[in-house]
């Protein structure tokens, strides 16, 4: 273990005091609830099969990706009520990349399993509908099984007139397939004249985009847990100015508290958008 992991361990045993916990986290939303706060966050869940692993290890049991993945689920309902409290308008979840389906087929058909689970609970949420959540999944939904589709469909149907708040699905995701699809879909408006050449702008690219319904399409802060620092292919046209936060945490373990702490680099940043 890394002097950085070990140092982020150590800190976590010492937040694992109810009251220790308590006063951190008050601490950190003074800090935070008058300022200036992302519109758009955008979060890479990484790390559920490691931190299945690491549990395994510490219990003397064999490593299951079923109880990763299924913590990171449960995870992302704890997330949202942060958001919702935090009054976060838009948030972008990165769940499942078109690189995942090379994963091991047992592993895929639990991972979308878990998704049509979550989809039908998603359905008749008290919390979804009173908050008024926009629910759409963006990328090749085509690659799901049509059962996934289906209920995705259902989902983004009962939330489509909803403005108040937006959670978007990244699934089957890819950024640079994302962006191969906007451009064929340019190129036919252009093919059947509904489009010259000289009108395509960064305009016309963003209307084609999967992100294209929200209010806001460009994330302010991107958060990335398990401790890698790239993008994996996540928003790339969206994620031009967008803050990074990386953060030494294997997702099924993200607490409130780390939210709050990227909310704070994010107002602690000053952001000039080249300017």
């Amino acid at each position: 273990m890394n002097l950085k992991r070990y140092l982020s361990h150590l800190t976590r045993r010492v937040l694992c005091n109810p009251i220790v916990y308590k006063v951190y986290e008050k601490t950190l939303l003074n800090q935070v609830k008058d300022g200036n706060k992302p519109e758009h966050i955008g979060i890479i869940l990484d790390g559920n099969r490691r931190w299945a692993l690491e549990q395994a290890k510490s219990k003397d049991k064999t490593a299951s990706f079923e109880v990763g993945h299924r913590a990171g689920a449960d995870k992302v309902e704890e997330l949202l009520r942060w958001c919702l409290d935090l009054d976060i308008r838009t948030i972008t979840i990165y769940s499942f990349s078109t690189e995942n389906f090379q994963r091991a087929e047992e592993e895929v058909e639990h991972i979308l399993n878990l998704l049509n689970e979550r989809l039908e609970k998603v359905k008749t949420s008290r919390e979804i509908h009173e908050n008024k959540v926009c629910i759409r999944a963006l990328g090749r939904l085509n690659l799901l099984p049509e059962r996934t589709q289906q209920l995705i469909r259902e989902v983004e149907e009962a939330t489509k007139e909803y403005d108040r708040h937006y959670l978007n699905i990244a699934v089957a995701y890819g950024g640079r397939a994302e962006m191969v699809d906007a451009m064929k879909k340019i190129a036919a408006e252009v093919k059947e004249g509904l489009l010259s050449v000289d009108e395509i702008d960064e305009r016309v690219v963003e209307e084609n985009l999967y992100t294209s319904h929200l209010p806001k399409s460009d994330p302010d802060l991107i958060i990335r847990t398990s401790g890698e620092e790239r993008l994996s292919g996540f928003l790339l046209w969206q994620a031009a100015y967008s803050e990074l936060c990386f953060m030494d945490v294997y997702w099924p373990d993200f607490r409130r508290i780390d939210l709050l702490r990227a909310v704070r680099t994010y107002q602690q940043r000053e952001r000039r958008f080249g300017a």
